[in-house]
């Protein structure tokens, strides 16, 4: 597919648009981190030096705890500053849909690399991923960061998200970008390692085995065993 010098255009401003957003996000998340340490430094002249460099340490992990805790707030607010709500249907390249799609998926992977492995089977993943936009029940446990396309995920309650399994909202065909809602239900167990692919439904107290690939619009009913193969 050919496109347009309008469309390279766009892409090349947008892209580095997405650059300064993020020595903006991270700059200011940062920020405490580093604060807490110069405060730490500037405040132990008189401390023999072994000790003043074990405070160091210390206040340096403690810095990356609250540069990671403020950089998923303002990754959240940005996202509900631009309205990068996403919506189902099929947006060709250059649409506005497309953007949005990048520029929230691009928000979710600083996150992802830089933090995201320390709130897993936390509450505080299940509240970042609210902010971000899915509708998350009540004692929802997830142990995955492959997670894409949040505002069009919903899980009910007392679900749980197994290791490194993946679960998108989103499809590239023939006329661009596809965007399809997943559906899990309340006490489903999505496996280790399995793939969730766009519009797929899962009923309650189902379970995706570890592994196991659903494809797009799937539709697994209540109770039952996905086992990802074909008896």
């Amino acid at each position: 597919m050919k496109l347009s010098p309008q469309i390279i255009l766009a892409q090349v401003l947008f892209t580095l648009f997405m650059y300064g957003m993020g020595v903006l996000v991270l700059g200011l998340a940062i920020f405490p981190g580093v604060a807490f340490l110069y405060h730490i430094w500037v405040s132990t002249p008189g401390v023999a030096i072994g000790l003043r460099l074990l405070y160091f340490c210390f206040g340096f992990v403690i810095g990356y705890f609250v540069s990671g805790a403020v950089l998923m707030i303002l990754v959240s607010l940005i996202r509900v500053a631009f309205n990068l709500q996403l919506k189902e249907g099929e947006f060709g390249l250059g649409s506005i849909e497309i953007f949005k799609w990048v520029f929230v998926n691009a928000l979710f992977l600083v996150v992802k690399v830089i933090f995201m492995d320390f709130i897993l089977l936390t509450p505080y993943c299940s509240i970042f991923y609210r902010l971000m936009g899915a509708k998350i029940g009540h004692n929802v446990m997830i142990n995955s960061k492959n997670v894409a396309d949040l505002s069009l995920l919903e899980i009910g309650d007392s679900t749980v998200i197994g290791g490194n399994a993946t679960v998108i909202c989103h499809s590239f065909e023939q006329k661009g970008l596809k965007l399809k809602k997943v559906s899990i239900g309340n006490n489903v167990i999505i496996g280790l390692n399995s793939v969730i692919l766009p519009g797929v439904e899962i009923g309650e107290r189902a379970v995706v085995a570890a592994g196991a690939i659903v494809p797009k619009g799937t539709k697994i009913g209540p109770g039952s065993v996905y086992l990802g193969v074909r008896e």
